[in-house]
């Protein structure tokens, strides 16, 4: 199955403390790690972890982190041939700093040249054309969303929009999505749908007749919302560590299972599984090989 994904990439710095330090002072990181990342790449690896080849559609700088960057990618088995070397650029970092009972706070340095463009989008055209599934990102500005979901729904693919949705593009992308990923936050920008279960907006009042498959996240599980009804599905039993990454691995695997023919509590319950193998460690980066052998 081919999936492209247009989102971030970045180089991700985790460091573990015991506690976070107070105002004027400092702490030892117990535990280093750096990474590829950003909510694109973190996607696109968990595709390729489950037996999808992914693209990727995103901006690196021109710097020898980005360099480092693509490297990793291709190791992971991404499909790097969109992502655009922005000259002037510096690649995106994220540092996040986690602590022991798992609290994190990120300080992110992502300048505009390392956001997609429209112009960006436009030039993977006959790659998102030909995608079975596209995952949209909806950090990325709202022009550049809309441009791959259009390219997405004229080639047939699956839609799948991730985030919150830009105001002014919100009425388009509802009609061309098949799939939304939304956090409680997130689903605001959706109207009136409720996270609660049962009850709320149903989907087939979103985007016209039909309407798109909802995933909606909670602080104690999912809410999987279609045409025909709706059902809740719980966490994972795994110690958290860090919640980190744990949405992009969901909504690869939602996209995954969804493409394998699941019927939506099946794909939802797989999309969950994914996210608890992710949260029982530091950063985001997934690891999902024990989801494909199963």
């Amino acid at each position: 199955m081919n999936v492209v994904v247009t989102g971030q990439l970045a180089r991700d710095l985790v460091l573990l403390v015991d506690e976070m330090p107070e105002t004027g002072t400092s702490a030892d990181a117990r535990l280093r790690r750096e990474m590829l990342g950003g909510k694109g790449a973190n996607q696109a690896v968990a595709l390729a972890q489950l037996g999808a080849r992914p693209v990727l559609v995103a901006v690196r700088g021109d710097d020898r982190v980005g360099e480092e960057l693509i490297e990793q990618a291709r190791r992971d088995g991404i499909d790097v041939g969109h992502v655009i070397c922005r000259p002037g650029t510096e690649t995106g970092l994220i540092v996040e700093a986690l602590d022991a009972s798992g609290g994190w706070r990120y300080l992110q340095h992502l300048p505009d040249g390392v956001l997609l463009t429209e112009a960006d989008v436009d030039a993977a055209a006959p790659t998102l054309r030909s995608a079975d599934a596209v995952l949209v990102q909806l950090q990325q500005p709202g022009p550049a969303a809309l441009a791959a979901a259009r390219h997405a729904r004229a080639g047939g693919a699956l839609v799948v929009l991730d985030g919150e949705l830009p105001e002014a593009e919100r009425d388009e992308l509802l009609k061309l999505a098949d799939v939304i990923r939304a956090d409680e936050h997130e689903a605001e920008s959706l109207g009136d749908v409720s996270v609660e279960a049962p009850g709320g907006t149903g989907a087939e009042t979103l985007g016209g007749t039909g309407g798109p498959l909802l995933m909606l996240g909670r602080s104690d599980g999912n809410l999987v919302r279609w045409a025909d009804g709706e059902e809740f599905i719980p966490l994972t039993d795994e110690k958290v560590v860090d919640t980190t990454g744990a949405g992009d691995a969901l909504t690869a695997a939602l996209t995954v299972g969804l493409l394998r023919g699941m019927p939506p509590v099946e794909a939802g319950r797989f999309a969950v599984a994914a996210a608890g193998a992710t949260v029982g460690h530091p950063g985001g980066r997934p690891d999902l090989s024990r989801l494909r052998r199963g």
